[in-house]
C-alpha cells in the first residue's frame, strides 16, 4: 500500500485523453492486485476459466490496457523483483490480513451476506508467480513492453522517469514521489464509476497528476525531507512513530530540518530510519531494458485468451480494435510507425 500522504499532497484531476502522446511506466504488481480485487462476481469469487484458474488479472490487463492505448498513451509495465529485507514484516502482515479476510469471506458467504462477502474477498487477493508470468505472456502478445525490476518495481519505474525514458510513473502509491519520479499518475488503471465498499454510493474515479516539484514547493521541503516525513509516518520498510501522521511529520521537519534533529529534540526512537532512507534515495535498479512496441498478435491473443482461458472472442476482438484506434491517435502516420 505504501505510505499514506494523501492529506498533504496536491494533485490535479485529469482525463485519460490529457495524457495522449505520453509514455508511462505502470507499477505492474500494484495494478494486477487492483484487478484481482475488483474484478469479481457478486459473492466475491474471482473470474475463472473452466479449469478453475483465476483470470481476473488477465481480464483487467487486456481491457484496461486497451483503454489506455485507445487514449493515445504508451504503457510500459514494470514488475517487482526480490523485495528488500526491510519489507519482510510488511509482507508477513499483509499475508496474515489476506488469510483472515479469506476466512471471513467464507463465513459471510455461508451467512448469505453477499455484500460483506465481496468486500472480504477483495481483501484476500493473492498474486502468484504464475499469474505474473501469465500477465507477461499476454503483454508480449499485445506488443506492450514490460521491464523486470531487480527489486521494487515502483523504484524501477521512477528511475525510468528520471532518465526520461518515460514521462511518468503510474501507481496508486505515493512512494513513487519518494523514489523521485518527476510525475506520478494515480488512478490510471481504475478510472471510471466505482461503488464505495458496503455503501450504496457510487463515485467517479478520475486520473490524478502529481508533479514532484510542485509538491516540494507547496510543502516547503526537499525530496530528502519528504522521505524523512514518510519515515516518521511509517512505510512498507519501517513502522514509523505512533501518533505522527503526515501533517505532524511536515511540521516537525520544517521546524527541525532533519530527521536526526527531530529524533534528538523529541527524544523519540525511529526504527530502521537509515536503511529506509537509503531504500528511497539509492534503490537497486537496472538500465538493462529496451522499450519497443510491436503490433499486437491477434492470433496469439485469441489463442491464449479465447481458446486457452474461455474469453469471449467478440469482446477480445473489440479490445484489439480499440488498441488500433488509439494507435491512430498517437500518430498521424501509419499504424506500423506507432508500434
Amino acid at each position: 500500500m505504501g505510505v499514506d500522504l494523501s492529506d498533504i499532497i496536491p494533485h490535479t484531476q485529469r482525463q485519460l485523453s490529457d495524457f495522449s502522446g505520453k509514455t508511462m511506466a505502470i507499477d505492474a504488481y500494484n495494478t494486477l492486485y487492483q484487478f484481482l480485487a475488483t474484478i469479481r462476481q457478486p459473492d466475491g469469487t474471482p473470474l475463472m476459466d473452466r479449469e478453475g484458474r483465476i483470470t481476473s488479472h488477465l481480464s483487467g490487463l487486456l481491457y484496461r490496457t486497451a483503454s489506455i492505448i485507445e487514449s493515445g498513451i504508451r504503457p510500459v509495465y514494470v514488475f517487482d523483483g526480490k523485495p528488500p529485507a526491510e519489507k519482510k514484516d510488511t509482507i508477513k502482515a499483509r499475508s496474515a490480513i489476506r488469510q483472515k479476510a479469506w476466512e471471513e469471506w467464507q463465513m459471510a458467504k455461508e451467512a448469505g451476506d453477499m455484500e460483506k462477502a465481496k468486500s472480504k474477498a477483495q481483501q484476500s487477493s493473492r498474486l502468484t508467480k504464475d499469474m505474473a508470468g501469465e500477465a507477461k505472456q499476454l503483454l508480449m502478445h499485445m506488443g506492450v513492453p514490460y521491464v523486470q525490476a531487480p527489486s521494487e518495481g515502483e523504484a524501477q519505474a521512477c528511475h525510468m522517469a528520471l532518465k526520461g525514458d518515460v514521462w511518468a510513473a503510474a501507481s496508486q502509491d505515493f512512494d513513487s514521489l519518494l523514489f523521485g519520479t518527476p510525475f506520478l499518475v494515480r488512478n490510471l488503471t481504475i478510472t471510471g464509476r466505482r461503488k464505495l465498499p458496503r455503501k450504496n454510493v457510487y463515485v467517479d474515479v478520475a486520473p490524478e497528476e502529481i508533479q514532484l516539484e510542485a509538491v516540494l514547493k507547496e510543502l516547503g521541503v526537499s525530496r530528502e525531507q519528504l522521505v524523512d516525513m514518510a519515515i516518521l509516518v511509517g512505510t512498507d520498510f519501517n513502522p514509523g512513530v505512533k501518533g505522527i501522521g503526515p501533517k505532524k511529520s511536515l511540521k516537525l521537519l520544517k521546524e527541525y530540518g532533519t530527521l536526526e534533529k527531530v529524533i534528538e529534540e523529541k527524544e523519540i526512537e525511529v526504527e530502521g530510519y537509515q536503511e529506509t532512507r537509503e531504500i528511497f534515495l539509492d534503490h537497486k535498479v537496472t538500465d538493462e531494458y529496451e522499450l519497443e512496441w510491436a503490433f499486437p498478435s491477434t492470433d496469439n491473443i485469441k489463442s491464449f485468451l479465447c481458446e486457452g482461458r474461455g474469453f469471449s472472442e467478440t469482446r477480445v476482438s473489440s479490445a484489439l480494435k480499440r488498441m488500433e484506434k488509439g494507435a491512430g491517435k498517437r500518430s498521424q502516420q501509419s499504424l506500423d510507425s506507432w508500434f
